[in-house]
């Protein structure tokens, strides 16, 4: 089979997290660039990469580079790209984004325009037509150009892979799906550990936890763009990448997890547990209401993986600063636990009362922040045996389970997101 490049862009500070994932899936590392990975494969890999990728922001198939530091540079060599080997003659082609830095052509517009007319030019004299009919399947592109270095690629996602579809109800500002998959793949937590989030929000980081100890591919049950690029890409690979990702879960199917999510908010409480039960892990994490300073995780090792809230306001940073402080009170404490903290707020070790043992800068959507690592003692090979056999997470029963569901989203989803809407500072979740 042909190989080819495909580029995946995502959070600055992860790009290592996501290499990692795409070599586990078999495909070989081109190069590493601030926010993206460039990895070589087939065409069937698109349809892997697409369903299984947990980090990345999306797949795109690489058509061509070159450097262009004027638009008529930059028509010439767009319109020499074999773009009738990716394009049928009624596809709808269009740039969809371009991104200019530090490169002579800033102005972005242009750029998509220009380089609109000469795909179209191409295509038209290829096809012996005077204008490009554009009924067919769409073929999104996506541009960036880095010091006059454009890199040319098609759009194979569509919308994000961070729209798992799981996350139909949400808290203010909540993290993104693959951030908190990308962070919980920084710790060493697996799926025979205990996971705690006492801040849960919306519930991303447990469910993400979930959906990673169960070996559910986050892309199984949704489309892509490219599953109707019928010229590059056919039905027996799709199905091929689904009927793996199936095997996957199955083979996971008898995992026990103690993942443990509790938020001192019941509305916002309720919203996770419904979040979790779309993503159809339910019953493999235990909600509860609660302060975080009263936190009393069950077992003697595990892992806090949390983003705190923190203000906008003043008056809302001064609260979540008092929270932070609570919060450590208790972690400190847990000397055999180690604790994960994503903030932005830069006195996190003064008010926790302890230097992080890692510290790495992550983006947040366009926020700085930094993920602290407080690393309590590691149990041993025969702790780590005693611990699972004390099976940390019982599953109530089904009626039990069931009723307290139930109650947690009894009220209307509109009143939950009203009342949200009145809390005093951002849950970020």
């Amino acid at each position: 089979m042909e190989k080819i490049t495909m580029l995946s862009p995502c959070h600055f500070g992860l790009e290592a997290v996501l290499k990692k994932e795409i070599e586990s899936l078999g495909l070989t590392v081109v190069k590493t660039e601030d926010g993206r990975v460039f990895y070589s494969g087939e065409m069937k890999d698109i349809c892997r990469a697409n369903i299984f990728f947990r980090t990345a922001e999306r797949v795109l198939l690489v058509v061509g580079e070159f450097d262009a530091d004027s638009f008529e540079a930059l028509f010439d060599k767009t319109e020499d790209l074999p773009w009738e080997d990716y394009i049928p003659y009624d596809g709808n082609v269009w740039v969809t984004k371009a991104n200019s830095i530090k490169s002579k052509l800033s102005a972005t517009v242009p750029v998509q325009s220009v380089m609109k007319k000469a795909i179209a030019k191409r295509l038209c004299d290829h096809f012996c037509l005077s204008a490009l009919p554009e009924t067919g399947a769409d073929y999104p592109l996506r541009v960036t150009l880095i010091k006059d270095h454009v890199v040319v690629a098609l759009d194979t996602t569509g919308e994000g892979l961070h729209k798992r579809g799981y996350r139909q109800l949400t808290t203010k500002a909540p993290i993104e799906e693959t951030l908190a998959a990308a962070l919980i793949m920084l710790t060493p937590w697996k799926h025979d550990r205990i996971l705690v989030d006492p801040f849960c929000g919306s519930g991303t980081f447990a469910i993400e936890a979930a959906l990673m100890g169960l070996d559910i591919a986050p892309g199984i049950s949704r489309e892509f763009t490219s599953e109707k690029w019928s010229n590059l890409i056919n039905r027996k690979m799709w199905f091929q990448a689904r009927e793996e990702a199936e095997k996957r879960k199955k083979d996971a199917q008898g995992r026990t997890l103690s993942i443990y999510a509790s938020d001192i908010d019941p509305k916002v409480l309720s919203l996770a547990k419904k979040n979790a039960e779309y993503a159809g892990v339910l019953k493999h994490i235990r909600f509860s209401c609660a302060d975080a300073a009263d936190l009393k995780p069950k077992g003697e090792y595990g892992f806090i993986i949390t983003n705190p809230p923190y203000g906008v306001r003043l008056e809302d940073i001064e609260n979540a600063k008092r929270i932070y402080s609570g919060f450590a009170g208790r972690f400190n404490d847990l000397k055999t636990w180690s604790a994960y903290i994503i903030t932005p707020i830069e006195e996190t070790e003064s008010l926790t009362g302890r230097k992080a043992d890692k510290k790495r800068k992550v983006y947040n959507g366009m926020l700085k922040t930094d993920f602290y690592a407080f690393l309590g003692k590691k149990p041993g090979k025969d702790e780590l045996v005693k611990e699972a056999e004390k099976n940390l997470l019982p599953r109530p029963k089904a009626e039990k389970q069931k009723k307290q569901d139930e109650t947690a989203i009894k009220e209307p989803a509109s009143k939950h997101l009203t009342n949200i809407s009145k809390r005093k500072f951002t849950t970020s979740k």
